[in-house]
């Protein structure tokens, strides 16, 4: 069984590999002793992914928060 930041490590490696550019920018981290996937995409479609991308390295023994916000197409306008 691998530990907590061994499958951080490898969850985000598997988001920076996606060939969608939005998941690229995420990150995965150890937090009160969950995983944490954090960051900003543009739709719930990418934060779905998101989380079906990471799901094989996440096994049943940890806590796991999809804490990923999802920033509209207005907001990011409106940022630039």
């Amino acid at each position: 069984m691998i530990n907590g930041m061994e499958v951080c490590t490898l969850a985000e490696q598997a988001l920076k590999n996606s060939p969608f550019p939005a998941l690229r920018r995420l990150r995965v981290e150890k937090s009160e002793g969950a995983i944490v996937l954090r960051g900003k995409v543009p739709s719930f479609y990418y934060k779905q992914l998101a989380q079906e991308t990471v799901r094989p390295y996440l096994q049943d023994k940890l806590e796991w928060r999809n804490e990923i916000d999802v920033i509209e197409a207005f907001e990011q306008v409106e940022q630039n």
